[in-house]
């Protein structure tokens, strides 16, 4: 930070305590002696980190300048927070740390030499990276500044051996780094707190040199922030943006230190998307911010960034030893401090990295060992016109269990039609949309022949039935207890006693009025009715439903995923009663109300239970 202001901002000193560390590209020192990514799976004393999970964390430190003045440094607080990031990485799942710039008050000799030591409490066991600020070097010079104390402690040969470097520009001063974290690669750069038109050609070279890696920028000054934490660019900010981020959709996010108070803001850069610019310093705070992080958590599966911060330093205390000061400063929870971004990784990153759909699978490579019944809906139909009374649908595995469509209670021929639509990994790219409802009952079904052999077929060693479903979005009308899939034949007939109702089928998979999926099943062996209730299923996407049944007892999965309410009672086969298997709705007492309302695709029934490896898709 500047000790003298901020030149097109508030007049008023500010530090960011942010750390974030990025390399560069351009020097001899990077790609050859760069080991692969992977290999920062080993983290030394704190674990493993797991490249392939959903969720990860970036760890970011900002000005640390006051821990490191003259006689006055203290570098405890940063060791302790270097020992918690090492020894909460592989619960955390920690990819990276990130330092912000301003590592020293003076930059003179024995304070970096003094910082470089600490850092050795991290290296090699976390991967990071290092920026100069201001306070690091001659703050009038840019990047070509030539050699310094920083340079020789923090330049390219500190980050040579760290798995994650990938380069630094001719000067040493700005770096760039590639993580390995959530099943794809990321890029990291770190540039200096003035970076010179040379040093922007550079980031834009390593930036075309990797153009579908999402990229985090990171820098000393971006942004200065009001009072109230909203964030605005400040002149070196206002180059960096007009020089290289917006024009590169890449960057998606940019961390800058400097200034206080922390504050945020979201612009909006060429291509109409969004970036998100962070200022976090605690240099201002008791004890020099004491090494205060704050941790990026990265979750894909959510579609989140939950942020937080906090100092290590204060959290190893005891409790009832902690001074005042101190407990009040553990943990930071205002509105710039603690924070999620919602971000649709997979829309926002589609302009430069766009996922390419998987293609459509034959039948025979999803048709396995016991597979008695496999159907799906891209044989025929042009997309949108209604399916006739008395289209067939072949079953795929040569057994005889065709589907036969038809109406119910004279609905008209909305209410079954040809659809592309699909889940993003079904084996077929197409489905059968259902226009079901109540008042009046209307729908249309799928059944198979009379003389099929799933209807008698008892399922006595097991079974594992999958389907593919999508509920509309908004989900209009009443639709409580319709049914999905089922098997004709009321249980009472097959002698059962203990049910709701002698009145209900022998197995049927439904939607509850709050949108729980229940599938009951009368076993041919028991006189029970063990029932699956799921959560409440979304609406607007797609899902994946399998029941599976290991002769014992039966498991419901939603998208993979063991659902909590599965039966401990004995479950063993089906008490099939010769009667047709239904797609699209439920009898009840051998009669149907209503229909199915939302999309349908392919539905596979195997006499055997299956691990989740082999469902129709996979989860990863």
């Amino acid at each position: 930070m500047s000790t003298t202001g901020h030149q097109d901002g508030p007049g008023r000193r500010s530090l960011l305590r942010a750390a974030v560390a990025v390399p560069a590209v351009g020097m001899a020192v990077a790609a050859s002696t760069a080991v692969p990514a992977e290999a920062s799976a080993t983290s030394g004393g704190g674990g493993r980190f797991d490249p392939e999970s959903p969720r990860f964390a970036l760890a970011v430190l900002p000005d640390t300048q006051y821990l490191f003045d003259a006689d006055s440094a203290d570098p405890a607080p940063l060791k302790e927070t270097f020992r918690y990031l090492v020894a909460e990485r592989a619960e955390a799942n920690i990819a990276f740390m990130t330092h912000l710039g301003d590592v020293t008050e003076h930059g003179t000799e024995d304070e970096i030499e003094l910082a470089a030591d600490t850092f050795r409490t991290i290296h090699g066991k976390v991967p990071y990276s290092v920026l100069a600020g201001n306070h690091d070097i001659r703050s009038s010079t840019d990047d070509q500044r030539g050699d310094s104390a920083y340079l020789t402690a923090f330049g390219p040969k500190r980050y040579a051996s760290m798995p994650t470097f990938r380069g630094a520009s001719p000067d040493g001063y700005n770096s760039y780094h590639v993580l390995n974290a959530a099943g794809r690669e990321w890029l990291v750069l770190a540039l200096d707190w003035r970076v010179s038109d040379k040093g922007l050609g550079w980031a834009q070279g390593v930036l075309d040199a990797h153009p579908t890696l999402p990229a985090i920028l990171t820098t000393h000054d971006i942004v200065w922030s009001d009072d109230e934490g909203k964030a605005q660019l400040s002149d070196n900010g206002k180059r960096l943006w007009d020089g290289l981020v917006r024009g590169n959709d890449q960057i998606f996010l940019a961390l800058g230190g400097h200034y206080w108070p922390p504050g945020r803001t979201v612009l909006t850069n060429d291509s109409d998307n969004d970036v998100h610019v962070h200022i976090t310093n605690y240099q201002d705070r008791y004890y020099g911010g004491a090494g205060m992080i704050r941790t990026y958590g990265f979750d894909l599966a959510r579609g989140v960034i939950d942020v937080e911060t906090f100092s290590p330093w204060f959290l190893a205390r005891d409790p009832g030893k902690r001074a005042p000061l101190e407990a009040e400063t553990i943990e930071l929870t205002g509105d710039v401090d603690r924070f999620s971004l919602d971000i649709d990784f997979e829309e926002r990153f589609a302009g430069f990295a766009p996922v390419v759909p998987p293609k459509p699978r034959p039948a025979s490579a999803v048709m396995l060992r016991g597979t008695l019944a496999y159907w799906r809906f891209d044989a025929s139909g042009t997309v949108g016109a209604p399916v006739a009374d008395g289209t067939r649908v072949r079953d795929l595995t040569g057994n005889g269990n065709d589907l036969t469509v038809s109406r119910l209670h004279s609905s008209g021929p909305e209410a079954l039609t040809w659809s592309a639509d699909h889940h993003v990994g079904q084996p077929a790219h197409a489905s059968l949309r259902f226009d079901g409802g109540q008042s009046p009952d209307r729908g249309a079904v799928l059944t198979t022949g009379p003389h099929a052999a799933l209807n008698n077929e008892k399922f006595t060693r097991g079974y594992t039935i999958e389907t593919f479903v999508r509920l509309p979005e908004p989900f209009d009308g009443d639709h409580s207890w319709m049914g999905i899939l089922s098997w004709e034949g009321r249980n009472g007939d097959a002698g059962k006693t203990t049910g709701w109702s002698p009145l209900e089928p022998t197995c049927s998979l439904n939607l509850s009025p709050e949108r729980f999926l229940q599938y009951v099943v009368y076993p041919h062996r028991q006189d029970a009715d063990p029932t699956s209730w799921s959560h409440a299923v979304p609406v607007g996407r797609w899902m994946h439903i399998a029941v599976v049944n290991d002769g014992r007892r039966t498991v419901m999965y939603v998208d993979g995923s063991k659902i909590a309410r599965n039966p401990s009672q004995p479950s063993t086969g089906i008490a099939t009663l010769g009667k047709p298997f239904v797609i699209g709705g439920t009898q009840f007492d051998e009669n149907f109300g209503q229909g199915f309302y939302g999309w349908i695709g392919d539905t596979r029934i195997v006499n055997r239970a299956l691990p989740v490896r082999d469902f129709l898709t996979s989860f990863e």
